[in-house]
């Protein structure tokens, strides 16, 4: 099984929301679940690949050739794609995994749960999607969807299109819920 990370990339951030990624990429190994992710090596991105790989786990990650320069590649990683657009890269991000997991990120992140969710609604996908709203960090945005669904631009079963977990320990039980995930 191959699971989807979504995350920052910034390294601003504070090193709680790093610490997070590691443990997150800990239990993914420790569980056999390999990582695909957007091949960065900096903040959340870098520390949940490389802290899969440390556990003895499988990495693969897609970047964009512009990236690549600019903020280089996860050098560690052995199973890197560079390729040519963004959209490219979401397209085999999507393609090549069971589920997604949204951890705390930037306006990427948004860009990359936005369109899974809206692919998941419009029925192109039936994979699992979960926030990890560590800290808090997406209560925002969660509210923000009530707010939608309460001016009817969404119906309410829209929000059961994804799952909303706190910390790296809930998600196991929360991907054992998923058919997809059953046996792991």
């Amino acid at each position: 099984m191959k699971l989807c990370v979504f995350c920052s990339a910034s390294e601003k951030i504070d090193q709680k929301f790093k610490d997070i990624a590691d443990e997150t990429g800990r239990i993914m190994a420790k569980n056999n679940i390999g990582l695909v992710f957007g091949g960065g090596k900096l903040s959340m991105m870098g520390a949940v690949a490389s802290s899969v790989t440390a556990n003895g786990g499988h990495a693969t990650g897609y970047i964009p050739g512009h990236l690549n320069e600019s903020e280089g590649g996860h050098s560690d990683i052995e199973d890197i794609h560079i390729v040519d657009t963004m959209h490219t890269r979401k397209m085999h991000m999507a393609e090549n995994s069971d589920g997604f997991l949204v951890l705390p990120g930037g306006f990427g992140s948004m860009d990359e749960f936005f369109e899974i969710m809206t692919w998941k609604q419009l029925g192109i996908h039936h994979k699992p999607i979960i926030i990890m709203n560590a800290h808090g960090y997406w209560e925002p945005l969660l509210k923000l969807m009530d707010h939608i669904i309460a001016h009817n631009f969404a119906r309410p079963e829209h929000k059961n299109i994804f799952d909303v977990i706190q910390t790296p320990d809930e998600l196991m039980k929360m991907l054992s819920k998923h058919e997809r995930f059953k046996n792991i």
